[in-house]
């Protein structure tokens, strides 16, 4: 696979679906933003065309059309995961959130404290390009306590008819309900774009399949996808 240039988009945006939830919406993502790359098998009359964005990618074509040695090497490393896709279809439950922590929108000086939340937690903001693209995205909110970011909920990616959501709680504070204050905030937030909200995890993310329901995600699809 070849990394294409990006003036050839348009004309690649056809082959991949528009207006779906979940990670089908990666390529709408990676338009709208402008985070992520384009790949395909040549760069004439592709076969193949792929689009990768964060943690996510999404092929579409024949994959017979990949070189031989290159297409063994890649599904040999394959995984078939179990995958939910939620859509928001009913209210939150009410939450309570503890006294001194204060949930709102990310703005761009918030970067520094969304760079600092737990290492393992980077994939929260790779979509947007990293902590002060999201937070000048103005498609997050946060709970805060003395300047500390404590939870964040985000657009994770962002198509033309839904917003696919993403959440994470700090270490030490996954009791206290502020995953589910910030995600129904940012849900507000995208019905008030006129969008949708979306929610996509694994079948065995039990955690998170139970903030989803409470914030009033329901089933909407399942569907096996490669992990790599």
């Amino acid at each position: 696979m070849i990394e294409l240039d990006p003036s050839g988009l348009p004309a690649l945006a056809r082959w991949f679906p528009v207006g779906q939830p979940g990670v089908a919406a990666l390529a709408e993502h990676v338009l709208a933003t402008g985070n992520g790359r384009w790949w395909a098998d040549r760069p004439e009359a592709p076969r193949v065309v792929a689009v990768s964005c964060g943690d996510r990618a999404v092929l579409r074509g024949d994959a017979q059309g990949l070189p031989l040695a290159a297409g063994r090497a890649v599904f040999s490393r394959a995984e078939a995961r179990e995958w939910m896709v939620y859509v928001k279809g009913a209210p939150p439950l009410p939450v309570r959130v503890p006294r001194g922590v204060a949930v709102r929108r990310l703005n761009a000086e918030d970067a520094p404290a969304l760079a600092g939340v737990a290492p393992e937690a980077s994939w929260i903001h790779a979509t947007w390009g990293g902590p002060h693209g999201l937070a000048e995205s103005g498609a997050a909110w946060g709970a805060f306590r003395r300047g500390r970011l404590l939870a964040v909920a985000c657009t994770y990616l962002l198509g033309s008819r839904y917003e696919d959501v993403a959440v994470h709680a700090e270490p030490g504070h996954r009791g206290e309900h502020l995953a589910l204050a910030c995600v129904s905030a940012l849900c507000g937030d995208i019905a008030g774009r006129g969008r949708t909200p979306s929610w996509s995890c694994s079948r065995h993310d039990r955690t998170g399949r139970l903030l989803a329901w409470q914030a009033g995600f329901r089933l909407r699809q399942e569907y096996v996808h490669d992990a790599l």
